[in-house]
């Protein structure tokens, strides 16, 4: 019975080492294992004591497909002990591995799978400085986007006609992007209609985009010179319900009749309600957003779209400030070098050289 059980009997774990783990705060130690091929195995229980202590105690269990365990909550510079044990799927269990050899836990002042994000910072803080001193210089290269090109057409155009500008900058917070980046489109806009004497209504859904909407436009009436025409009523709160909001616009282009129509920052299912009625109005129309699914309503519907990253992009365009055209050209040749890498690292890769491959690995 003795030499049917050696025979039949779930094997336990070999080759069972323990090392300190790597680029951690100490305290904790990886042990691992070959793992077992048996139909029958379950997993492994993993045990541990101080070096020199009589009996081990029980660390954790890992379900079969795992041969690695990290054991923590460990005292630097003691030496501990491991073994390891099979489970059967009826319970069963095998004998203990063979003690590892003692190893004791340490902190690393630096965590070394993470050179590469160091790295990758690096270079782009490089790239940011370099193209921020550059474009002290000289104008960078920034790709024509139509729809900001047309802002100055949509401002004349509707002061030649005698008519107001809306602008609606989304329906979202102060805390979504999009709204940070139509309040940046905001700012020249305004500028460009205290310059040409032309009024610009700006209804908002959210209470503290008001706010800001109305600091902005007043700092922008007060650099075009112009100050005391500035009209603070143009700018308010209209209604914090969806539809209520979207319905508060479409009124204001019917009975209004602005001659333009700027709907930029993040839109939902409102977009084509408003796009559709600033049509049907004969206004020019120009919308921007990051938001995909609502982007073939105004593509549909206005005559220039901003796209995507066009929108985040759209402050610097606009006002060729060295740190925004800086910040604009590092993100393009890091999004380049990123590129390069992954096409350099499938090409390596094909090659059975996987070295691109573990310098963006983290483990």
């Amino acid at each position: 019975m003795f030499y049917l059980l050696i025979i039949y009997g779930i094997l336990p774990p070999s080759q069972v080492r323990a090392y300190d783990k790597s680029s951690d705060g100490g305290g904790a130690i990886v042990v691992e294992w070959k793992a077992v091929k048996d139909t029958l195995l379950k997993g492994y229980e993993i045990f541990g004591r101080k070096k020199g202590e009589a009996g081990f105690k029980k660390k954790g269990y890992v379900q079969k497909k795992w041969n690695r365990f990290s054991v923590n909550g460990l005292k630097d510079g003691v030496e501990y002990e491991f073994v390891v044990r099979s489970v059967g799927k009826d319970g069963s269990f095998s004998a203990f591995s063979p003690p590892t050899q003692p190893v004791a836990p340490s902190p690393q002042w630096f965590k070394t799978n993470r050179i590469n994000t160091f790295s990758v910072a690096i270079i782009y803080i490089f790239l940011i400085l370099y193209f921020t001193t550059a474009a002290k210089g000289k104008k960078l290269f920034i790709r024509k986007i139509t729809g900001l090109d047309q802002l100055d057409e949509a401002v004349g155009r509707a002061t030649e006609m005698g008519k107001p500008i809306l602008y609606v900058p989304g329906i979202s917070t102060m805390s979504d992007v999009a709204t940070i980046a139509s309040i940046n489109i905001l700012a020249p806009v305004a500028k460009k209609t205290a310059e040409y004497d032309t009024p610009i209504i700006i209804p908002n859904r959210d209470p503290i985009v008001t706010m800001v909407a109305q600091e902005v436009v007043k700092e922008a009436y007060t650099e075009a010179g112009r100050p005391d025409a500035f009209r603070r009523e143009n700018v308010f709160f209209l209604a914090d319900s969806q539809f209520a909001y979207a319905a508060g616009v479409d009124g204001i282009m019917v009975r209004e009749r602005p001659a333009t129509n700027l709907f930029i920052g993040m839109f939902y299912a409102e977009s084509l309600i408003l796009a559709e009625t600033g049509n049907m109005t004969g206004a020019i129309q120009i919308a921007g957003t990051d938001a995909v699914a609502q982007l073939p309503f105004f593509v549909t519907a206005c005559d220039y779209t901003i796209m995507g990253e066009e929108l985040y992009a759209a402050s610097a365009y606009l006002s060729r400030d060295p740190k925004l055209v800086g910040s604009i050209k590092a993100q393009d040749w890091g999004k380049a070098i990123l590129i390069g890498l992954t096409v350099l690292g499938s090409i390596l890769a094909l090659l059975n050289m996987d070295i691109i491959v573990k310098f963006f690995s983290t483990v």
